[in-house]
């Protein structure tokens, strides 16, 4: 995703009209806003006596994108909404995004939590300590969490793994806690090296995660295999336009998991994606969005 400036971050404060919300913060209309502002381009969404406030770097054109949000999130939601907007420096905002953070447990066996509330975890649990600072990517949404219940599936140690669009590399630190052998996780922002590199190392990995700062492309792809797996978090058309790559880059059999798709939209990508060359081994379904899990199921197209 694109940064923006580091210097000053728009604040989105929403409030759903009372039809709309009828019940305590968490229902499901509180739920699928928290979504939709994550979709516009923020990070993490608190509750604040009835409004929902996030966070995003400085848009190009701030006027026009402001101009936008009213009615991008009536679309989504199909309901009225209030909208205010404000500004922050970026050292105020990162502190904001901490509150309503803590430990979350998505299988048996992993956890993911902030560096500042430790997780009550067992002996033989896993745990990913990430902050995403100003990086997407926390386990409080629902394609990050479906990612990971997957992963925690898929994986088999050993296994090399590839993580298109790391963001704050929450996946490649997790693939590695998991047993990954080795991890490349590419991503172009930035903003976004500069948290994932902290996260990887507070999580004691750098040994096995290489961090390749670029824009992912189908081209670039195949200088990576053989790969056993792969996970990519993105919005649906960029994973449209990246299958051939994942296709030639995976070797027989390999795994990949795929996420960043509205309910709405699942059957037609996952038909896709199958249609591509793969097998769709599981979803997940977490709230209004779906994550698959698939193999490769044909041979990689041959060149020339």
């Amino acid at each position: 995703m694109s940064a923006g400036s580091q210097g000053r971050w728009l604040e989105l404060r929403v409030r759903l009209s009372d039809a709309a919300h009828d019940g305590p913060p968490g229902s499901s209309a509180s739920d699928e806003l928290a979504d939709a502002l994550i979709a516009l381009g923020g990070r993490a969404v608190e509750d604040r006596y009835g409004w929902l406030v996030t966070h995003l770097p400085e848009p190009p054109d701030p006027d026009a994108f402001i101009s936008e949000v009213e009615p991008r999130l009536i679309r989504a939601l199909g309901v009225p909404v209030t909208v205010a907007v404000g500004w922050c420096e970026a050292e105020d905002w990162a502190e904001t995004w901490k509150r309503g953070l803590g430990p979350r447990r998505l299988t048996p066996r992993l956890w993911v939590t902030p560096s500042w509330e430790p997780a009550d975890a067992g002996p033989g649990e896993v745990v990913v300590v990430v902050d995403p600072g100003m990086a997407f990517g926390t386990a409080e949404h629902g394609t990050t969490r479906g990612v990971l219940r997957l992963l925690d599936r898929a994986l088999v140690a050993g296994d090399r793994v590839l993580d298109v669009g790391s963001g704050s590399a929450i996946l490649a630190v997790a693939a590695a806690l998991l047993g990954a052998g080795e991890v490349v996780a590419i991503e172009g922002d930035p903003i976004a090296g500069e948290y994932a590199r902290e996260n990887i190392e507070r999580n004691g990995v750098a040994s096995r995660v290489r961090w390749i700062e670029a824009w992912a492309d189908a081209a670039m792809l195949p200088s990576f295999a053989p790969t056993d797996g792969i996970t990519a978090n993105i919005e649906g058309g960029v994973l449209r336009r990246l299958l051939a790559g994942f296709l030639e880059v995976l070797r027989p059999g390999g795994w990949l998991i795929l996420s960043g798709i509205p309910a709405e939209e699942w059957e037609l990508f996952s038909h896709d994606v199958i249609h591509s060359g793969f097998a769709l081994e599981a979803t997940d379904a977490d709230g209004d969005w779906r994550s698959g899990w698939f193999t490769r199921s044909t041979p990689a197209p041959r060149n020339g």
